[in-house]
Order: C-alpha cells, then sequence, then structure tokens
C-alpha cells in the first residue's frame, strides 16, 4: 500500500507539515525541516506562505 502525505501526529512542532513530508520521503523530520527553514530563508518568507497554505490543505 503506498503512503499518504498527511500531517505527522507524533513528529510535530507547529503544524506537523515538515514531521508529515519527513514520514512520507523516509527522511529525519529534522532534515526536513533544516531545509525548509534554509528556502524560507533565501526565498524572503515565500516558503511561510507554502506552510501555511499546506498546513490547511493537507489531511491531518
Amino acid at each position: 500500500m503506498p503512503a499518504k502525505l498527511r500531517k505527522s501526529r507524533i513528529n510535530k512542532k507547529v503544524a506537523g507539515v515538515c514531521g508529515g513530508i519527513g514520514e512520507y520521503l523516509k527522511l529525519d523530520p529534522t532534515v526536513v525541516r533544516v531545509i525548509f527553514l534554509l528556502l524560507m530563508l533565501f526565498s524572503a518568507g515565500t516558503m511561510v506562505l507554502v506552510y501555511f497554505i499546506l498546513a490547511l490543505i493537507m489531511p491531518d
């Protein structure tokens, strides 16, 4: 059965988005958070908007 992209209930810091992406890609959620933080710094905050959109549309 293929994995589904969902917010994480276990690896949750703010909304569980990065934890869910990490579980889906079979990566450590901390690595996903660091990558997301770097993207946020270099995208002039656009990734903050992307994070909140993902928090709204990703199922629990």
